[in-house]
């Protein structure tokens, strides 16, 4: 049966105090779905963010975001009071995130929590047990960053830390985390609803995966990267995209069986319902750029053991439901290892009519979609369909309306009929931005590569999830049969 969904960050969400995070709000999303006969929630990587506020350079594979525990649940266990909430500056700005207020005001707010909460209790230490192999570590790094005044770890002057109270604060913030994102996992799962999580291909250089295990990607001896990620020169930038993040050395991830990644994709996958991976293109070909550059111009392809991780992976968790996200410039090689993996590929319907992309559109086109696919109309880091029409050239703007047969809707609505048109591909399922049902523009974009500062941030209003949206998503839902 072809299903359908939304993509819609958890940030993204209304909220009182800074952040939707797993407050009732997120209960009403997922209200919201089912009334919506929507099937599947995606949402942006759940992990806590770094360097430009970005979800894809975080400080731990494993962990949860301070940010989206939600406040009011501590004022109703007693651990706060609306005042001290009340207190705090988040921002006036309803539709957009204010990260360097909510990075003063909200850890405040928790350690406060934290002095407050009986932490002697079966489920506290349950929860320590059970993550032991992945907490230990991040408090440890989290309270020696605090004490080096957050500098990335390579820059630390105290690499010790004196007692398990200086560390213990980091893990009740996990544990508080945790309790929350299951709840609301539970009650999604409750009323049909599952979710899409996402996990980045790379993991942060200030990361205490890197700090821990630097033998497990390439760097020199005094621990500095040697060659960093990123995406080559092509029609979208001319000097590529240069992310910087520390690449894997994996001739040493082979050596013991691959457990780090049959670790992470385990974790991940009792996190989520279906797990949606970053950048599939990269476990079969890595572009590996020298470290120091200021373009990508000067990176390599070099060979990733995309097949032997996956058999291992599968040969220890069993086959899966994962959505690899292999867009970009694929090879028959990458085609290949899809095939192998058995996993679904992702079609974005902007990528249809971009002149740019020497790749070839056809692959793009809703009636080119094989059934085994996730089909959308853009991603997170795309423009909303509403200004991307805008900013497209006129003989674009013409096929997009020659493959619509559509001349009459007006520009700034443009986005219902493409939506109609991948909800009647073959594709298994299909998952719509929120922006793109609300018509929304460029203010509500939520990435633009090679930009920082700017990111992230957008979220929904409160009082625009209305009734007349959720009846919009269901009848086209229902017409096309999802």
């Amino acid at each position: 049966m072809r299903k359908a969904g939304i993509l819609m960050g958890i940030p993204s969400l209304p909220s009182d105090y800074g952040i939707g995070c797993f407050s009732k709000e997120a209960y009403e999303f997922v209200d919201f779905l089912k009334k919506s006969n929507q099937k599947y929630w995606q949402i942006l990587p759940i992990c806590p963010t770094s360097f430009g506020d970005s979800p894809y350079q975080s400080f731990s594979s494993f962990a949860g975001n301070p940010y989206f525990i939600d406040l009011n649940t501590l004022i109703d266990e007693g651990v706060l009071s609306e005042e001290d909430c009340k207190s705090a500056d988040f921002g006036t700005d309803n539709t957009q995130i204010d990260y360097g207020k909510l990075y003063k005001e909200r850890y405040k707010l928790l350690y406060k929590a934290y002095l407050n909460t009986d932490l002697d209790t079966k489920e506290y230490w349950d929860f320590i047990e059970k993550n032991k192999s992945w907490l230990d570590d991040y408090a440890e790094f989290m309270a020696l960053k605090e004490k080096n005044d957050g500098k990335a770890w390579n820059e630390w002057q105290i690499r010790t830390v004196n007692n398990e109270k200086e560390t213990e604060f980091w893990k009740y913030i996990q544990y508080k985390f945790f309790e929350q994102w299951y709840r609301l996992k539970n009650y999604a799962n409750e009323n049909g609803i599952e979710i899409i999580g996402d996990i980045p291909i790379y993991v942060s250089y200030d990361s205490v995966e890197v700090w821990k295990h630097p033998e497990l990607f390439q760097l020199d001896g005094e621990g500095r990267p040697i060659n960093v990620a990123g995406c080559p020169p092509d029609g979208f930038s001319e000097t590529g995209q240069l992310w910087g993040n520390p690449l894997y050395r994996w001739e040493m991830h082979e050596k013991d069986g691959f457990l780090w990644w049959i670790s992470r994709i385990s974790y991940a996958l009792s996190l989520y319902d279906v797990l949606r991976i970053d950048h599939f293109r990269g476990f079969c070909e890595y572009y590996s750029i020298p470290y120091g550059d200021d373009t990508a111009r000067n990176g390599k392809w070099l060979k990733a053991p995309g097949r032997e991780l996956f058999r291992a992976i599968e040969n220890k968790l069993g086959k899966q439901k994962i959505i690899a996200e292999d867009l970009g410039f694929i090879t028959d090689s990458v085609r290949q290892l899809l095939s192998e993996c058995g996993f679904m590929g992702m079609k974005v319907f902007e990528f249809a009519f971009d002149s740019r992309d020497d790749n070839g559109t056809l692959v793009y086109m809703p009636h080119n979609y094989p059934k085994k696919c996730v089909a959308y109309t853009a991603t997170h880091d795309n423009e909303p369909v509403s200004s991307w029409f805008m900013q497209i050239q006129e003989r674009e703007r013409k096929q997009v309306r020659d493959y619509l047969c559509d001349y009459n809707t007006p520009d700034r609505d443009i986005a219902i009929p493409f939506i109609s048109r991948i909800m009647q591909s073959s594709a298994e399922i299909c998952i719509i931005p929120i922006q793109d049902y609300m018509k929304k523009g460029s203010e509500s974009r939520i990435n633009t590569p090679e930009t920082v500062g700017i990111n992230w941030r957008w979220r929904v209003d409160k009082g625009e999830l209305t009734d007349a949206l959720s009846d919009l998503i269901a009848s086209m839902t229902k017409r096309y049969g999802r």
